[in-house]
């Protein structure tokens, strides 16, 4: 995200030049992307005299009487950089798109008597005459925490991600780390790999049919090979080459999974019982959220998933987070994918709602709020059969908002969306200058709020409220 430059005056020939840089406070780049301030370098002159005499002595330090009629604006002090300190970025080290992320170039010089309204103003897109009107520094200041999340989504999605593997070439050394596999699903058994090259080494899964599976279609693995990364589809690097492991317990070349898998869902599931109600119903939901955007990245694609089987649904645990919070989902059957069939969307609706079921079989509908509105949306899928994307909108819906209540008093939805994209935003900042970091959870939060309009959040409560229970 990128701000827009003020706008520049041509200072005279003799007259100091500013030059504007950004300042980093304790909330990292949270603050920076929801209230940028520049602050000023000491001046510096164009012409020198050459004459022998001592120079005169330097101009005393100015008061900040100026800056005070801002309060956002914040006092001149040296950056992190300057200052010799390490700067930890909010949301890790990994590389990011630069179109992505903030810009951090210093803006251009303005004159002395516009400081205060020149340092912070343009960035906002307002200039002197629309701080008279509420209505337009509102308008500003909404699009701008707009941009921040959208912004903090991306970084957010790429520490989660983290570094992905290249494929396999020429040179690439393989060890086996375990003669057991560390996980068996229903269609293939993981084993853990290293991947060593002349630069780093990566960890890595092979995946191995397992004996007397079902034969994969090809048409589906060959739409696994060509997609792009997607948080929550098994991504492939490679086939580990014949021989390369004399070691190895199978016996022709497999495939190379990014990701090495922790559990399945069924094995989550025998083990998820014991959890306090609340806790277990949010995170079924975080999980079949996750789902439905995979299978809604399928059907954008023209392919559907034959079954949904809980043995064959991956789960890990997200690059930075700890193990005791939301684990991320991986679609890994690409076996049983085949090419949708024409007709409107909604290929895997009753597979959800039936899915849906079975992870709240160890709940009783009525032991949470959430547990009822899952069992009415897991009907809605049977009987409506709405695409997964549609799904996915009500699945957010019930985790973050707005709630049946606002819906029955016919609540508007634009003040509500600004109103929980400010409050996200203050959530985010408190956990940075907490030291805090931000989990899959608030990734996921981060996004609707991020893409959500009020005809999808419309669409999304007409699904779960306004349509007949079958």
């Amino acid at each position: 995200m990128s701000s827009s430059e003020p706008p520049t005056e041509t200072p005279g020939p003799n007259a100091p030049t500013w030059q504007t840089q950004p300042t980093y406070g304790n909330l990292g780049e949270v603050r920076a992307h929801l209230l940028p301030s520049k602050a000023c370098r000491p001046r510096t002159f164009e012409a020198l005299s050459t004459d022998p005499q001592p120079l005169p002595p330097p101009l005393p330090k100015k008061t900040l009487t100026r800056a005070q009629s801002l309060p956002t604006h914040k006092a001149p002090r040296p950056s992190p950089t300057q200052a010799g300190e390490t700067q930890k970025p909010l949301l890790g080290s990994h590389s990011v798109d630069k179109s992505q992320a903030g810009d951090d170039r210093a803006g251009p010089a303005c004159p002395p008597e516009e400081l205060p309204f020149c340092s912070l103003d343009p960035e906002l897109g307002l200039s002197f005459h629309d701080l008279h009107r509420p209505e337009a520094v509102h308008a500003a200041l909404e699009a701008r925490q707009l941009e921040s999340l959208r912004a903090m989504h991306v970084r957010l999605q790429a520490r989660l991600l983290g570094g992905r593997p290249g494929p396999c070439r020429p040179g690439h050394g393989f060890r086996l780390l375990d003669r057991s596999p560390c996980l068996e699903s229903g269609d293939a058994l993981y084993y853990r790999l290293v991947r060593v090259d002349e630069e780093a080494w990566h960890l890595l899964a092979a995946k191995v049919p397992r004996p007397g599976a079902e034969e994969p279609h090809p048409w589906g693995l060959e739409l696994q090979a060509s997609l792009a990364p997607h948080f929550n589809l098994q991504g492939l690097c490679g086939l580990v080459p014949r021989g390369a492991l004399p070691e190895m317990p199978w016996d022709q070349p497999v495939a190379l999974a990014a990701e090495v898998p922790e559990l399945t869902v069924a094995q989550w599931l025998a083990g998820a019982g014991v959890q306090p109600p609340a806790e277990f119903t949010r995170a079924v939901a975080l999980l079949l959220l996750q789902l439905s955007a995979a299978l809604a990245h399928l059907e954008a694609r023209g392919a559907a998933l034959a079954e949904l089987r809980p043995e064959n649904l991956l789960l890990v645990v997200p690059r930075g987070c700890t193990a005791t919070g939301p684990l991320r989902l991986l679609l890994a059957d690409f076996g049983r994918v085949r090419p949708r069939s024409p007709g409107p969307l909604g290929a895997h609706a009753q597979q959800l709602g039936r899915l849906l079921r079975e992870l709240l079989g160890p709940v009783a509908p009525s032991a949470t709020p959430l547990a009822a509105d899952l069992e009415r949306l897991a009907a809605q899928l049977a009987h409506w059969r709405p695409s997964a994307a549609q799904t996915r909108g009500a699945l957010q819906t019930l985790l973050w908002g707005p709630g049946p209540a606002l819906r029955r008093r016919g609540a508007p939805l634009g003040p509500w969306l600004q109103a929980h994209r400010a409050l996200l935003v203050l959530h985010l900042a408190e956990q940075a200058a907490g030291g805090e970091v931000p989990g899959l959870e608030d990734w996921l939060c981060c996004g609707y709020l991020a893409e959500a309009t009020e005809a999808s959040v419309e669409l999304a409560l007409e699904l779960l409220w306004d349509r007949p229970l079958p």
